[in-house]
Order: C-alpha cells, then sequence, then structure tokens
C-alpha cells in the first residue's frame, strides 16, 4: 500500500485567522507596554530629579534655621550676661551713690564745724 503524502493547501479557515489576528494583537499590546514603561521610566526619572531638588533646598534651609537657632542661643546668652553686669553695675552706683551721700554729710559737717569755729573767734 502506497501512502501519498498530502499535498500543501494555502487555505485561510477560521482558526488561521484567529491565530494570525492574536499573534497581531499580542505584538501590537507588547510594543504599547514597551513604550509605557519606557514613559514611565522617564517620568520616574524626571520626579527623582524634582525631588532630589526639593530635598537639597530643604536641608540647606534646615542648616540655615539650625544656624539661626545657633546665633538665638548665643544672642540669649549675650542678653544674660549683659543683664548680670546691668544688675552688678546698679549695685554699684547704688553703693557709690550712698557713699556719696554719707561723703557729702561728712563735709557739711565740717564746713559747719568750721564756720562755727570761724564765728566763735
Amino acid at each position: 500500500m502506497h501512502v501519498s503524502a498530502p499535498k500543501f493547501q494555502w487555505v485561510w479557515n477560521l482558526n488561521t485567522i484567529t491565530v494570525l489576528i492574536g499573534f497581531a494583537a499580542g505584538f501590537v499590546a507588547w510594543g504599547y507596554t514597551i513604550s509605557e514603561m519606557q514613559t514611565g521610566r522617564a517620568q520616574n526619572a524626571a520626579n527623582i530629579v524634582r525631588l532630589e531638588t526639593r530635598v537639597g533646598n530643604l536641608e540647606s534651609s534646615a542648616r540655615m534655621i539650625d544656624n539661626h537657632e545657633l546665633r538665638i542661643g548665643v544672642i540669649e546668652a549675650q542678653i544674660r550676661d549683659t543683664a548680670t553686669s546691668m544688675r552688678s553695675l546698679e549695685t554699684t552706683l547704688n553703693s557709690l551713690a550712698a557713699d556719696l551721700r554719707v561723703t557729702r554729710e561728712i563735709l557739711e559737717r565740717l564746713e559747719r564745724s568750721q564756720t562755727a569755729s570761724i564765728t566763735s573767734r
């Protein structure tokens, strides 16, 4: 028995058309997906650059705030020292004023005694 090989036939049946359309749709979907991924990557890269810039600005602002806090601390310490010095100066001036009053009273007594001794002569 001799069996002959079937002859090749180019037939467009429904199954062939469905498979070809499925392959074409798969390639289109794959291309679209790759395009979306690349676009998303580019957008993410731009967002990362923007965020890095913002973080850098925030860090410099934080350093400026730290610097201001340090300056304010130094100024507050100077104010406390100045207030202490002013209190000490006020105490010294009050003591000098009291000493001047005593000195004036002594001088007035001396003058009165000298005036009294001159008039009694």
